[in-house]
């Protein structure tokens, strides 16, 4: 592993997300490198010390034993690698040039060489294991031993041996082992490790629980529904680890350049000892040709982006934000675009009748009949009616739905018509339609024997924090647009009130991912959405963002980005982690193109020599790596600060024929 850095781009034992198997990095002594590094230091001081002294033959003696020391954490690797593999890696111009040092009598620098790449090696690693650490510590979270009941009694198991169908019971303060569906019990449950929510949620029966939460009232009984090593904890922390490897377009850039680079360099180095030969001293030329191998060490340029979506990657975890690797990351960072779902995005997705206008029948029979029509239906209009009704109803017969429009069927021997103004003429109720829809309702008209005798109004209530997250991602400099199924006049509501501008609605999902392209305008776009009903949007834009995806198979899986958690401020605040971590990964790729830039001409010329190129070259490959695990900070709390909404003229254009 000691050429890790710099190793085959493509080679999965050579990227920096290697586990390192078998090591303990969690403390800098328990590195390698960095033991030998220490080691030869010793004897480089002890020499120096009794070279002070007057002896002769041993400061010699054990300079080269410092150099030699210094070198077993990375010359037999770099030589297998070379046998084995034909791999041609920083390993080896190190080693080149250490033996080159060592044959031409510069025990010193050779030794330098060596300490100071140890260092920078086992730092490396030091920082991976770190990152790595920081994700895994999200399993920590799961308990050593959970209660369950079989039987008669309660029994305590490890998370392991739970099995299908299980009855957990989680008492006040206990964390849930596995997933689950509460079967008994009320509380209230933490999931500030999990989707960096700080406030509890409210559960009963019914509800789902994950693992990792935090059972903070009282007892619950939940029936197991996913094994130990399938919960949504486990599946997080295994898709980020695939999605660590997935490269973006500055990892790919630096890959280009390091592949060719370290042969090159070789060349470069035998080019310049031929020509240089000719001209005056061959040994004079030999140490040119050493430093330049050094000089143009592209180590840090191979880790100065792995290492950075690393530490990103892993850190927007830690904060609710499932990151799909490097790519995703990096086009995130670059968005200058958003659109955003109404329905479940920008509000609750918890609608509610909120009022029932009529014409000569009660209120009652108006819900009666829409919820006879709506009782097997998921939408989550149809849900808010059939909760709304006064008692359970049974279907009606002959249900068919017209999709963008609405529902017919026949109750209690009436043909009855359930749908959207425009497919059902409001008549008397037109200006009732106006009234509701500009509240920020979405209205259903109902229709008996070819007479309207309803109107349903249903409102989803906007995210109390909806404003304030539209108003931080406005400070980053992006624009945002809704685009919404809804009428024109209840996004238009929405939408002032959040503080977006930009409005299309009646949208279907075709219609979506149609605008989406459109809205970027050759920027870099993001949607925001549930996942699943704005999939077509979700994918056409340069980064889907699935929001409130705890939990949920399909948004993890598709999405580029699913946010675990239901509140929208967490939406800022990735999009400016990221925009934060692309920016060290640039600084990073300039910094180190920049050292070989320099570093080459001035070592070919003479006017550097070994020791002094040693240390700037490996000084700049360790503030590589500090500047990298600079991504791994982020906010750790999910409010920003609140900035005043103008809303000023709405605009709003419409399409298409869908109620969302």
């Amino acid at each position: 592993m000691a050429d890790l850095c710099c190793g085959s781009p493509d080679d999965p034992a050579t990227t920096v997300t290697d586990d390192l198997p078998g090591r303990d990095l969690s403390a800098l002594w328990h590195v390698r490198e960095l033991r030998y590094a220490a080691a030869a230091v010793l004897l480089l001081g002890l020499g120096w010390m009794l070279g002070h002294s007057g002896l002769r033959g041993v400061p010699t003696a054990l300079e080269v034993s410092a150099a030699v020391v210094a070198g077993v954490s990375f010359v037999p690797g770099a030589i297998a690698d070379l046998i084995r593999h034909r791999r041609i890696g920083v390993g080896l111009l190190m080693t080149i040039a250490a033996v080159g040092a060592i044959a031409l009598g510069q025990f010193v620098e050779a030794a330098l060489l060596g300490i100071l790449f140890s260092i920078a090696e086992g730092l490396e690693h030091f920082a991976v294991a770190k990152a790595q650490r920081a994700l895994r510590s999200l399993l920590a979270l799961v308990p050593p031993s959970v209660t369950v009941v079989r039987g008669d009694r309660e029994v305590a198991v490890p998370p392991s041996e739970l099995v299908l169908s299980d009855v957990m019971l989680l008492r006040p303060g206990e964390r849930a082992a596995t997933d689950g569906v509460i079967r008994r019990g009320r509380t209230s449950l933490d999931l500030s490790a999990i989707t960096g929510e700080s406030v509890p949620v409210e559960v009963g029966p019914g509800d789902d629980v994950h693992a990792g939460a935090i059972n903070g009232g009282g007892a619950l009984e939940v029936e197991v529904t996913a094994l130990a090593s399938d919960s949504s904890l486990a599946r997080i922390v295994h898709i980020v680890e695939q999605a660590q490897e997935r490269k973006g377009a500055a990892q790919r850039m630096a890959d280009t350049v390091a592949r060719p680079l370290v042969p090159a360099i070789l060349a470069l180095a035998v080019v310049l000892c031929g020509v240089g030969a000719t001209l005056g001293d061959p040994l004079v030329w030999v140490e040119r040709a050493l430093v330049v191998l050094v000089a143009a060490s592209p180590c840090a340029l191979a880790i100065a982006v792995p290492l950075t979506v690393v530490a990103a990657v892993g850190a927007a975890s830690r904060h609710g934000a499932l990151v799909k690797g490097g790519a995703a990351l990096e086009r995130l960072g670059r968005v200058r675009v958003i659109g955003l779902d109404k329905t479940g995005t920008l509000t609750r997705n918890a609608p509610q009748v909120i009022e029932i206008v009529t014409a000569r029948v009660r209120e009652s029979e108006v819900l009666c009949a829409a919820a006879a029509l709506e009782v097997r239906s998921e939408h989550p209009l149809a849900r808010a009616i059939v909760a709304a009704a006064p008692e359970a109803i049974p279907a009606a017969d002959d249900v068919l739905a017209i999709p963008g429009r609405g529902v017919t069927g026949t109750v209690g021997g009436c043909p009855t018509k359930l749908g959207r103004p425009g497919w059902i003429e409001p008549g008397r109720f037109a200006d009732d339609v106006v009234r509701l829809q500009s509240a920020g309702a979405t209205v259903v008209l109902i229709e008996q024997r070819g007479a309207v005798i309803g109107a349903i109004a249903v409102r989803d209530e906007i995210r109390p924090e909806a404003a304030e997250a539209i108003a931080g991602i406005t400070d980053l400099g992006i624009d945002t647009v809704m685009l919404t199924g809804d009428n024109a006049r209840t996004a238009a509501a929405i939408g002032e009130q959040a503080g977006i501008v930009e409005i299309h609605a009646e949208l279907s999902p075709e219609d979506k991912a149609a605008l989406i392209t459109r809205i970027g305008d050759g920027r870099t776009s993001a949607m925001v959405g549930d996942g699943i009903n704005d999939a077509p949007a979700l994918a056409t834009a340069d980064v889907g963002i699935a929001m409130g995806a705890m939990g949920t198979d399909i948004a993890i899986e598709t999405a580029d980005i699913a946010l675990m958690g239901q509140d929208l401020r967490h939406l800022p605040q990735i999009l400016a982690h990221a925009r934060r971590a692309r920016t060290i990964m640039m600084q990073n790729l300039v910094l180190a193109m920049l050292i070989i830039g320099v570093l080459i001409p001035l070592a070919a010329a003479g006017i550097l020599g070994l020791a002094t190129v040693v240390l700037i070259h490996e000084a700049a490959e360790v503030l590589v790596i500090v500047n990298a695990l600079r991504a791994a900070r982020t906010e750790t709390g999910p409010g920003l600060t609140s900035t005043p909404v103008h809303s000023g003229g709405t605009q709003v254009s419409s399409a298409g024929q869908q109620i969302p």
